[in-house]
């Protein structure tokens, strides 16, 4: 919600798409998700600009190894940062900017094929609940765009709704305050 309050441009694109596949007064249902791309592309850029864990659970190495001229010996831990694999502009256009228009296109996923875009973890010790997170995510970005119209807090100073606590999780340095007005 916050990148979509901040870029209010593509909020309304994201209303307009669910109205047009629900119609104004009309309820969501799960089916309805996937005639959403603009709706999934918000929840994949979400994932790509704010990981939700900044480093990607440990692994080690089970033999010596050598990756693009690096030996890593048998037994060393390997952690991954997907946070900075999501500021990398070598692997993404732009990658400051919320864009959730770079999916729309893009067979990209974040299911642990593309190591580009791994949120939940990849391989053997990927997240077992990506199925659910992703339901919920997506019926619940929905249900609060399409029943309420939004605002930030007036007169309230924003300071960079960027910034982010490291800790295991990624969150907000500043809590977000925003209105919701029901439609």
């Amino acid at each position: 919600m916050t990148e979509l309050l901040f870029n209010p441009d593509k909020l309304e694109r994201l209303k307009r798409e669910i109205k047009s596949a629900v119609g104004e007064n009309g309820k969501i249902q799960e089916a309805d998700i996937a005639s959403l791309p603009y709706l999934q592309a918000v929840i994949k850029e979400t994932f790509r600009y704010h990981p939700p864990g900044p480093l990607a659970v440990t692994r080690m190495s089970e033999a010596d190894q050598e990756v693009n001229g690096y030996m890593i010996p048998k037994g060393t831990q390997i952690v991954v940062n997907t946070w900075s694999m999501a500021k990398d502009p070598s692997i993404w256009t732009d990658p400051e900017s919320f864009e959730p228009e770079r999916f729309l296109d893009n067979k990209l996923d974040f299911k642990g094929q593309h190591f580009q875009l791994i949120p939940f973890g990849a391989g053997r010790r990927i997240c077992p609940g990506i199925p659910l997170a992703t339901r919920i995510l997506q019926m619940t970005t929905a249900v609060l765009v399409h029943n309420f119209d939004w605002k930030l807090e007036k007169d309230k100073d924003h300071p960079d709704h960027k910034e982010a606590m490291f800790r295991i999780n990624l969150s907000k340095a500043t809590p977000l305050r925003a209105f919701s007005f029901k439609i």
